[in-house]
């Protein structure tokens, strides 16, 4: 295999998160009962006639933005006619010749291209037969065509991931995978190690998981090696990938760009953006940027990666009122075990509350992950909790002076030990006061009072 280097090049189609298609006003949302989203203009029925989504564009807009793109002025809708069960119209309305958006990069890896189109519909296989369910078709899309750059399942792996989280920093796609709201198809093919023409490509349709990304990819290349070294030739075709067996299977012959007999969309004009339409088009911070921020915070690299990967945690992080390792560690524990399940009425700025009650020595740091959790499954704010369950921490004087008194009187021997150098029984008196006021004691007022009875002061 080391004779050979794979060269893959990735296309992924990111449905956009529109609330309605991108030419009629049918519902987007995913779970429908199948056939009951569609129209008349999403069905392809005569007569019918396409109005575009601004929304769908101000997406584009954003994520071309975001990646360096240049961002075109003058786009033009193509149809690409092919005919399919789930294309009811037999094309399927795209951007060819003239793309929103050119150039860029993501992770590392250069962008030819990011183009509006339209989705066909889902074809269902199973035991009964086949069925089209068309909810998806006029979905929204952008898709986002990688430059042939990658040389390594692994690294292609790591370029949709970078892609996919951008993207769902970006609001414009879910990420969603199993819904397929996020779908790959991977051009591949090798060469010998060295050489500058590029192999036969075969490509890899739809593939839903970025560990099936990486099996298929490196099944593909050491079939491809395996078909070279015995004397074949490899075809160019389009092949799926069986996740059950780890192989890939020929589906049809590629086709090419005059295959599927682009041209201009009648029934749409040029797409015409100002600049200043370009230039509202706000961009927020993408993951790097974002991290780069947590680390100025102080946040430990895993936390910081948890967060990153999670946006609800980073909202929570975000609105705590307070940054830092501390409510990071926060967030990612106490806040993570709850996340499914919090309370309507909880607030993130009651972990800057329940921190200035810790800060201030009304409640021990034992009793703050105690009305964190209060918080979190109740939704009162912590200074309720405190008083309502009695968490406020003694910090009274002649109270704990009491305790301290009695326990040094009942101890002796433990006392004599004490002034005579044994130090470290210091944490004895003050556990046993701490057990006498259920945890509520202020340990800093026990240590000091403590001391100054054993004869330190």
């Amino acid at each position: 295999m080391a004779e050979f280097e794979p060269v893959i090049g990735l296309e992924v189609h990111a449905q956009l998160l529109t609330r309605t298609k991108i030419f009629c006003g049918c519902s987007t949302a995913f779970g429908a009962p199948p056939n009951t989203q569609v129209c008349p203009v999403c069905l392809g029925l005569p007569g019918a006639l396409p109005a575009l989504n601004r929304g769908a564009v101000e997406m584009a807009v954003r994520a071309g933005k975001a990646f360096g793109c240049k961002v075109s002025t003058r786009s033009i809708w193509a149809r690409k006619n092919y005919f399919y069960p789930d294309l009811p119209k037999g094309y399927q309305i795209s951007q060819y010749e003239l793309p929103i958006c050119s150039g860029g990069t993501v992770g590392g890896v250069a962008l030819t291209r990011i183009h509006l189109e339209e989705d066909a519909g889902k074809n269902v296989h199973g035991e009964a037969g086949s069925f089209v369910d068309l909810n998806r078709s006029g979905v929204p899309l952008i898709e986002i065509v990688g430059e042939p750059q990658i040389r390594s399942a692994e690294q292609a792996s790591d370029y949709l991931k970078t892609l996919r989280l951008a993207l769902i920093y970006l609001g414009v796609n879910d990420g969603n995978l199993e819904e397929g709201s996020f779908r790959c198809d991977a051009n591949v093919s090798v060469r010998p190690r060295g050489a500058q023409k590029f192999g036969t490509r075969v490509e890899l349709k739809n593939i839903n998981s970025f560990r099936f990304v990486k099996q298929a990819i490196e099944f593909e290349i050491a079939r491809q090696i395996e078909v070279i070294e015995s004397g074949g030739r490899v075809v160019q075709e389009t092949r799926l990938f069986d996740n059950a067996a780890g192989v890939t299977r020929s589906m049809r012959s590629k086709e090419e760009a005059n295959d599927y007999r682009y041209f201009p969309e009648p029934d749409l004009p040029p797409l015409a953006l100002s600049q200043e339409f370009i230039d509202g088009v706000q961009v927020p911070p993408l993951p790097h940027e974002v991290a780069r921020q947590l680390a100025n915070d102080g946040v430990s690299p895993a936390d910081a990666r948890t967060l990153l990967e999670n946006l609800p945690l980073l909202r929570v992080y975000r609105e705590a009122g307070v940054s830092g390792a501390r409510a990071a560690q926060v967030v990612v524990n106490e806040v993570a075990r709850s996340l499914h399940e919090l309370h309507a009425g909880f607030r993130p700025a009651f972990i800057r509350d329940t921190f200035a009650l810790q800060d201030a020595g009304t409640i021990s740091s034992t009793a703050a992950k105690e009305v964190l959790g209060y918080a979190l499954r109740e939704g009162k704010p912590p200074s309720q909790i405190v008083s309502e369950r009695g968490l406020a921490q003694v910090s009274d004087e002649g109270a704990l002076e009491k305790v301290v008194d009695a326990i040094i009187a009942r101890s002796a021997d433990e006392a004599a030990k004490y002034r005579s150098g044994k130090k470290n029984l210091l944490g004895f008196f003050v556990g046993q006061a701490m057990k006498e006021l259920k945890g509520k004691g202020n340990p800093g007022a026990l240590n000091a009072l403590f001391r100054k009875k054993l004869g330190d002061d």
